[in-house]
């Protein structure tokens, strides 16, 4: 893109932000006593915050661009991390295919990234089956405890709503199960060739990066704070503590506890999780501490493949999942925002960003009063998906003036995270998400004797809603709402984007700007992902929790001045950059004049990430 051509797309007297603004990480800084702040670089100078220190020109592109798009022939990947990206290039030159690579950088994200994801956690995918020239989608979230009752999660609860930690929050990790379902679909590579590596890299192990410091020094700290509700607390220590001292940046951290366990699963293959030894030593963990996971319960999990729900948005096929994810929130922002002329608008303007927060309010709270496990109970998604529904709830929304409340249409009756995006030479491209939830996850690592199994298990329950008639109320054997969404757009018949923004509520929102980002205003995958974001907070909950008022409008500090000022003039509440923007990755498949077809990847600035195609 020409930079002077993009520059005019600003609004009338506005100038980009280009500085970088300390603010956010002063403000999860703060909320870290001294004695955890995570460690910094000598070299790193300070400066007075009004100085606004910008980065360096790009001679092409987007100002705001950090980096430019990679490009490949034969396979491509998206990743948190350096080195789960190579991990999934070399599967694909071995010959996997983009879901043997898919399950190797899930596996090894477990280890590199445990503050983002791990097996103790879900996961959910969307992917192109070149075979059947079709998205296809799988759902593989975990039940709650059949052996824990409603009364005694209410029991636990702090004015309605669950505990952050602890063994009632936990419900069945899905992730394994997920992986073998996909290979057992699509892998070319044997089983145990694809996890292997993996685990010779958890026993050798590797430095760490500065995001991923921060987020462990930190979770770990709020471990610490809440231990008195966490049943047992030593074994995380074990694992990510090692001899007492939590790994700082460049530091090398190894877990060889999860390298045994990833050992067993190659060699045994599901099973042993589920119903073998590791089983046994979840099981017997769970009774020893006072949990209620039991043998039932994992033997008893499937993952499930589900049909896609999908919208149009000005030409472009969005595919997402439909509860118990917030999928369908993606589908009803763009539906909404497909009513109105974001493009006349321009880009980071008051209007157009005004139009899209207002679309999260009203899609949010759909989601807050029906979404939930659909096995329980129904939610009417295709009313709630379609354009005549949209064009009401856009009806709504005033251009002058944010509304004072946002209430759920009248349908008729009927955290943390990591996101990464692979593509293999025979077209299939995968978008994939897995995720602990909250922080890590529920504080609790089981054992096997004197060794742990080097994971956490999830605090997904957490989600459960305690209020009597609500759709996501608890009930043994359900599947909490959940968060974790991939997200997957098809352009002309043909597979355009495996992509994906990780973060709780911020994913729906995050998704939406992309697709707009690239739709409306023509921007590339990089540079769709570097542009400034808004997040919006204060819409009602799937917990039960009601809406605050108008709530927060968080922006991004490259948001021009002249949009933050008009923002506040219309009625919004502003709040500062909180680092809660996402983590975003993205595959792009583009078709070439001489008909060959190439693959465009982009990583997430605000990570630690990296794209890689060859």
């Amino acid at each position: 893109m020409d930079r002077r051509k993009f520059l005019g797309a600003i609004p009338a007297g506005a100038a980009l932000a280009t500085g970088l603004s300390q603010s956010a990480v002063a403000q999860e800084a703060a909320s870290v006593p001294a004695s955890t702040a995570p460690a910094t670089t000598e070299a790193a100078p300070s400066a007075p915050q009004s100085l606004r220190v910008g980065p360096g020109d790009r001679i092409s592109g987007a100002p705001f661009a950090g980096r430019s798009t990679v490009w490949g022939q034969h396979g491509a990947a998206a990743t948190a991390h350096p080195v789960a990206t190579l991990i999934g290039i070399e599967t694909l030159k071995r010959g996997g295919s983009a879901i043997d690579a898919a399950i190797a950088i899930n596996a090894a994200l477990g280890f590199l990234e445990p503050t983002g994801n791990g097996i103790g956690g879900d996961a959910f995918g969307l992917l192109w089956d070149p075979q059947q020239r079709k998205v296809v989608g799988f759902n593989g979230s975990g039940a709650s405890p059949r052996l824990l009752g409603l009364e005694q999660v209410r029991n636990r609860a702090t004015n309605g709503a669950l505990p952050r930690y602890g063994a009632v929050t936990v419900s069945v990790p899905g992730a394994v199960d997920a992986w073998w379902s996909a290979h057992q679909k699509y892998g070319k590579l044997p089983w145990k060739d694809v996890l292997l590596p993996v685990a010779e890299l958890c026993e050798q192990g590797v430095p760490v990066p500065q995001a991923i410091a921060y987020y462990l020094e930190r979770n770990m700290g709020l471990f610490d704070r809440q231990s008195s509700i966490i049943e047992e607390n030593e074994n995380r220590k074990k694992v990510y503590a090692p001899n007492g001292s939590i790994p700082k940046v460049g530091q090398i951290f190894a877990n060889p506890d999860l390298g045994r366990t990833y050992r067993i699963i190659a060699e045994q293959g599901r099973d042993a999780f589920y119903e073998g030894e590791l089983a046994d030593a979840m099981v017997r963990y769970f009774r020893r501490i006072g949990g209620w996971i039991g043998r039932g319960d994992l033997a008893s999990h499937q993952t499930e493949w589900v049909e896609p729900i999908v919208t149009n948005y000005r030409g472009v096929d969005v595919y997402s999942l439909g509860p118990n994810t917030q999928g369908l929130s993606t589908n009803q922002i763009l539906n909404i925002c497909e009513q109105f002329d974001l493009k006349a608008m321009g880009f980071q303007s008051a209007a157009s960003i005004h139009h899209q927060a207002e679309a999260k309010r009203l899609a949010f709270e759909d989601r807050a009063k029906w979404f939930a496990d659909a096995r329980f109970s129904e939610t009417p998604v295709e009313y709630l998906n379609s354009k005549a529904y949209a064009a009401e709830r856009a009806a709504l929304i005033n251009p002058n003036r944010v509304m004072d409340r946002a209430f759920p249409g009248d349908a008729p009756t009927q955290g943390d995270t990591t996101y990464f995006s692979v593509a293999d030479k025979d077209g299939m491209m995968v978008s994939w998400i897995q995720s602990n939830y909250r922080g890590m996850g529920s504080g609790l690592v089981p054992d096997q004797g004197r060794r742990t199994l080097g994971f956490m298990f999830q605090n997904r329950g957490e989600l459960f809603s305690a209020q009597e008639g609500h759709p996501n109320i608890y009930a043994p054997g359900k599947r909490p709402f959940h968060t974790i969404i991939p997200g997957f757009a098809v352009k002309d018949g043909q597979p355009w984007l495996a992509y994906g923004v990780m973060g709780g509520g911020m994913q729906p929102q995050g998704q939406a700007q992309i697709i707009i980002n690239m739709v409306d205003y023509g921007l590339d995958p990089q540079e769709a992902g570097d542009a400034p974001r808004w997040q919006h907070y204060g819409s009602s909950e799937p917990t039960g929790q009601p809406a605050e008022g108008v709530g927060k409008l968080h922006l991004e500090s490259g948001v021009p001045d002249i949009t933050k000022t008009r923002l506040t003039e219309m009625g919004w509440v502003l709040g500062e950059p909180d680092g809660g923007f996402g983590g975003y990755q993205n595959v792009m498949m583009q078709q070439n004049p001489d008909g060959r077809w190439t693959y465009g990847a982009a990583s997430e600035m605000r990570k630690d990430g990296l794209a890689l195609a060859y």
